[in-house]
């Protein structure tokens, strides 16, 4: 039986920096991965981690909008991992940073970051997905309910958001036909403070989880899949317009290829009244059990 507190305690602690002396670049914060019930940390820990020290380094009249990362060595679970930020550029309109992850003193992770004061202009964008309401949608919870183990419990529980699947999950089965598409209703559990960095960060920390799962659905794998062995290779996010990942927000994703155990996959997170927030693309590692 699924047991757990429903809440968003697990992002707000991956997100939290501690300032420390800079080795590398021109500054540096240290912050802690959190549990999951797998050999390595969860690699949405380090593209959120690395984007609240980059929005650290910027002057407050900038806001973040566009990411492009690479994970280069495993990460330990609840341990610390240093990110150094360099400041690259600051003109009149745009930032541009870098920032390292280091853990036992070996780069784990590397990213860009871009900037931007924000500017009047055209708007446009294309319509969101016809998507069932996320409140007629089962949760994890209710889908795993009567489900054991470690796996199970941190689906249900451990992930700080309410993730509710269209057709259907592919937790222990593919729900909803082996098709190149699906879309995640996604809001945190908790109300979150009315901080925009802290909001484009939150759609940074949950991006992650879901974004491999259409080229595992294509192939007619699930998570629970005996051998299969996943990771994320490089991601790289736009962020359009500013919203609440505290209210749901749909998450409209794509298998665009797959080949030589490497996939691509792409995602829009949409807000209720049809906004597009940002965009995602995302490579990984995907290799099925013998």
């Amino acid at each position: 039986m699924i047991t757990g507190t429903l809440t968003s305690e697990t992002f707000l602690k991956a997100v939290e920096l501690t300032p420390v002396t800079a080795e590398v670049f021109d500054e540096a914060y240290e912050a802690t991965t959190q549990y999951v019930p797998w050999p390595k940390a969860y690699g949405g820990d380090m593209v959120a981690q690395a984007a609240a020290a980059m929005m650290r380094s910027v002057d407050a009249d900038r806001t973040l909008h566009s990411m492009h990362s690479y994970f280069m060595r495993p990460v330990d679970i609840g341990s610390s991992v240093r990110y150094e930020v360099e400041r690259l550029r600051d003109g009149r309109g745009y930032s541009t940073r870098t920032v390292r992850g280091f853990q036992n003193g070996k780069p784990a992770y590397a990213a860009m970051g871009s900037f931007q004061v924000p500017e009047d202009g055209p708007d446009f964008q294309p319509e969101a997905p016809a998507a069932v309401e996320p409140e007629s949608l089962r949760s994890a919870a209710e889908v795993l309910e009567s489900v054991e183990g470690k796996a199970a419990d941190y689906w249900a529980n451990g992930r700080s958001f309410d993730m509710r699947h269209i057709p259907g999950p592919v937790y222990i089965e593919v729900e909803g036909g082996s098709v190149p598409q699906q879309a995640v209703w996604v809001k945190a559990f908790d109300s979150l403070p009315d901080d925009a960095d802290l909001h484009r960060t939150a759609l940074a920390y949950v991006c992650d989880y879901t974004i491999l799962e259409p080229l595992l659905r294509v192939n007619s794998l699930n998570w629970s899949s005996p051998g299969l062995a996943t990771a994320s290779l490089d991601h790289s996010m736009w962020f359009h317009r500013d919203g609440r990942a505290d209210d749901w927000v749909l998450y409209a994703q794509e298998a665009i290829s797959g080949q030589s155990n490497r996939g691509l996959a792409m995602g829009r997170f949409f807000d209720r009244q049809g906004r597009l927030l940002a965009t995602v693309a995302q490579e990984g590692m995907i290799r099925a059990g013998a």
